[in-house]
């Protein structure tokens, strides 16, 4: 069978997997979005499926007011047999104004993938995209990326010794690894190895000159040996590879994207920005690894469902480094799992997602708050209940509850029952990239005509735009909404009936809600779903019988 790549579409950024005896898991960056830190599990390599959260308690995690693109990074996620418990240690990104880079480390276990988690034991705030090592003698480490704010300073990675018995640090974070290039490497693993202790980390940037490079050595400490074909997996050429990575500390902007490096965009490969890697070996000497990597429209560049995960074949070499199966180092769009069947691809997804019981679908998050803060399926039977909160452009307290994008060919749709009373009440459907980047299918009210009015509101890049293309003065009434995403175009339509649907507002460019376009967010992707919103009181209600989503997951982007 061959396993068509991305194996997590959309939003998945920054795997780590593990293996508990048969049972893959992949634990991805949720950044400012709840429940944090999802968890795919597979037995076949093939299908995956979101299995469960680490963090669902709101108490344990306070990500309101954070900007977007902040929150939690690249979680580590582990197996230690020898204890039989689960490890995740995952990072609270708080500010990266200045460029400094102001995170919170924390490490929590369970016996079993589903929980209880521990409660969260912190670390330290030494640097992001923390990792945790068990080393065959029993004794832990935490590695990081020692990130440097001085002029004429490189980072590096640096590595410390975690007591488990007092559930702290020894002692101070020591650099060991500037990376291969030399030019800032950060997500590192560490794994162990025929006595060595080998060294993943991405360098390039997270961008489309992402790539994983590697090194290794004697002593947890070094010094490290790298690997003489570095990187060892990537989407762009060398030559583009090699050019200068310019990190503009002179910029006007409050974080400068020159580590996107368009110019390392290779227009022979599908998959891009293949980097930030992770690998598990299983007991017949298997070697899989998990990375980062997107797919841009082109000649846009822009990638409107973020950053996904990608599966590859590896192998040991007679020199015990570790290659790419099919040869070469470019990330490979099939991988062949050794099960019988022919090529497995993702099709037509339908997700009819209903509210006819108190638990919320898993698929379902909401920015910054738990939706039991503002969602509920008791109010009206067969329905969850939105109360709105602030606008769909507030980093605190927003009624959006969603679900990720995982095809540019897609279609939404729900019916809602809302009576907005006045124009501070607003509910509908909504593609939602970032607070600063939007659409808005509202219903809300126009007090010149005293009657509800449904029309579209864009949020470009912080600038709101009201589209009254074909807006209607609907009765006070249940409404079915939808949205199209076809391709390069987004538009939205309603019915009365659910079977009629007529056109409302422009026809919009998919690439405007992007990680490239976006000039306040990056690294996440869109969601899709439904919010409501009382400017007001906090208190007015809409209430939707369903969230309808239908993706060709199939077709190509191009």
């Amino acid at each position: 069978m061959i396993v068509q790549n991305p194996i997590l579409k959309g939003f998945n950024p920054d795997p780590a997997i593990c293996r508990r005896g048969d049972d893959y898991y992949i634990a991805v960056s949720s950044f400012e979005w709840f429940p944090a830190i999802p968890v795919y599990h597979s037995r076949d390599l093939s299908h995956w499926t979101l299995h469960t959260h680490v963090i669902n308690d709101r108490h344990l995690l306070d990500l309101r007011k954070l900007r977007s693109a902040k929150g939690i990074w690249a979680p580590c996620l582990t197996w230690s047999e020898a204890e039989g418990l689960f490890y995740v240690l995952y990072g609270v990104m708080n500010s990266m104004n200045g460029r400094y880079f102001d995170v919170d480390n924390y490490l929590v276990s369970a016996e079993n993938i589903e929980g209880p988690w521990s409660e969260p034991v912190y670390l330290h705030s030494a640097g992001y995209d923390a990792s945790l090592v068990h080393d065959d003698d029993g004794r832990k480490w935490v590695v990081a990326v020692d990130w440097e704010t001085r002029d004429n300073y490189q980072g590096a990675i640096s590595v410390v010794e975690y007591n488990a018995e007092s559930r702290s640090l020894i002692g101070y974070p020591q650099r060991i690894w500037s990376g291969a290039f030399e030019i800032g490497a950060e997500g590192a693993h560490i794994t162990k190895r025929n006595g060595y202790y080998y060294l993943m980390c991405a360098e390039g940037g997270t961008g489309y000159g992402h790539c994983v490079t590697m090194g290794r050595a004697r002593n947890i400490f070094g010094p490290y040996e790298k690997d003489p074909l570095n990187p060892i997996l990537t989407s762009a050429t060398a030559a583009a590879l090699h050019a200068p990575l310019i990190i503009n500390k002179d910029s006007a902007e409050a974080f400068d994207k020159d580590y996107l490096r368009r110019a390392c965009f290779n227009p022979d490969s599908y998959l891009q920005k293949s980097g930030h890697a992770s690998y598990v070996e299983n007991d017949n000497g298997e070697v899989l690894l998990v990375h980062l990597c997107a797919r841009p429209l082109r000649p846009e560049l822009c990638c409107p469902l973020g950053r996904e995960t990608a599966i590859q074949r590896m192998y040991w070499s007679e020199d015990n480094w570790l290659r790419l199966s099919s040869g070469g180092n470019l990330a490979q769009e099939g991988m062949e799992t050794g099960a019988v069947g022919g090529s497995q691809g993702a099709g037509v997804v339908e997700h009819h997602i209903q509210f006819d019981s108190a638990a919320l679908d898993i698929n379902l998050y909401a920015p910054r708050i738990a939706a039991d803060c503002f969602a509920d399926t008791a109010t009206k039977a067969g329905y969850v209940t939105l109360r709105g909160q602030e606008s769909l452009c507030s980093e605190n307290n927003v009624s959006l509850l969603a679900r990720k994008l995982t095809s540019l060919d897609t279609t939404v749709s729900s019916k809602m029952d809302f009576s907005p009373q006045v124009f501070q009440h607003s509910a509908g459907l909504v593609l939602y990239y970032d607070n600063m980047n939007y659409l808005f299918l509202q219903k809300t009210f126009d007090e010149q005509t005293a009657s509800p009015s449904l029309y579209v509101i864009h949020l470009d890049n912080g600038l709101k735009r009201e589209d009254h293309l074909d807006e209607i003065h609907p009765e006070q009434a249940e409404l079915y909404l939808r949205l199209n995403i076809a391709g390069r175009k987004t538009f939205f339509s309603w019915s009365v009936d659910g079977e009629q649907y007529q056109r409302i507002g422009k026809e919009y460019a998919t690439a405007l809600f992007s990680d490239e376009y976006s000039r306040y967010g990056e690294f996440t992707g869109c969601f899709v779903g439904m919010a409501c919103v009382d400017s007001l009181y906090h208190r007015a209600a809409a209430h939707f019988a369903f969230l309808h989503y239908r993706a060709d997951e199939s077709k190509k982007i191009s």
